[in-house]
């Protein structure tokens, strides 16, 4: 514990935390968008993916404390970030524009902090209305009984409020992961010129593709009322 206090205390470990742990959850967000995709799957995948989730015990709950952790940890350097800069620049510039190059001044850039506190919001609603939702239980094709997901999934983005609120918040997680995806691997020093433009340009393509891939979910759901094409029951 006293090390990592250090570490966010130091300038050094501050910016490999912050690399590191942005890292860490823009793969869990891949791995997150790849298991909502399920429900596109046979009629029983989606649930079926929470049933395997939900029954890995202690691995889950390790995971789930790691995954927190990395959570709590870069929402604290990235507010701290923010703080001093403000106390350093109290005066908003009235004009923005980028320097290209190693700054990136853009929207994605000078919006972290807002785009960041809407997503802690939304990770807190998230969980609460998923994880520990009421779902009625059906059996799967294994004969395991497990809880119903799925319809709880499509129930809620069925309600135009659940669906285009979703949507709003993945537009924003596209915009944070399109400054924070090239910011993490800049922190972890790789600041070569041509690398560094590099991984913004993918960056920036990886944050796209998320965004879409998540808000196509409720969209998709909400304009075809649950019972588009790809959606087997």
């Amino acid at each position: 514990m006293p090390k990592l206090l250090n570490a966010l205390n130091s300038q050094v470990g501050r910016k490999l935390l912050t690399g590191i742990t942005g890292i860490s959850l823009t793969i869990f967000v891949i791995v997150h968008l790849l298991g909502n995709f399920t429900l596109f799957g046979e009629p029983d995948a989606f649930n079926t993916y929470a049933y395997f989730l939900e029954n890995l015990g202690g691995l889950l709950i390790a995971a789930e404390i790691g995954l927190i952790a990395v959570f709590v940890i870069h929402a604290y350097i990235g507010t701290s970030i923010w703080w001093n800069r403000k106390k350093a620049r109290p005066q908003k510039y009235h004009v923005y524009s980028s320097k290209g190059g190693p700054s990136r001044q853009t929207l994605s850039s000078r919006s972290m902090i807002f785009t960041g506190v809407v997503l802690l919001i939304f990770v807190i609603t998230h969980v609460r209305m998923f994880k520990f939702g009421d779902t009625d239980i059906v059996t799967l094709s294994t004969g395991a009984e497990a809880r119903d997901l799925k319809t709880l999934v499509i129930d809620t983005f069925m309600q135009p409020a659940w669906a285009f609120g979703y949507t709003f918040v993945m537009i924003l997680l596209g915009l944070h992961l399109g400054h924070g995806i090239w910011s993490s691997f800049t922190s972890l020093t790789m600041r070569n010129k041509a690398m560094s433009s590099m991984i913004y340009t993918i960056g920036t393509i990886v944050a796209f593709l998320l965004a879409v891939g998540f808000l196509s979910i409720p969209l998709y759901i909400y304009f075809t009322g649950g019972e588009g094409s790809f959606i087997q029951y």
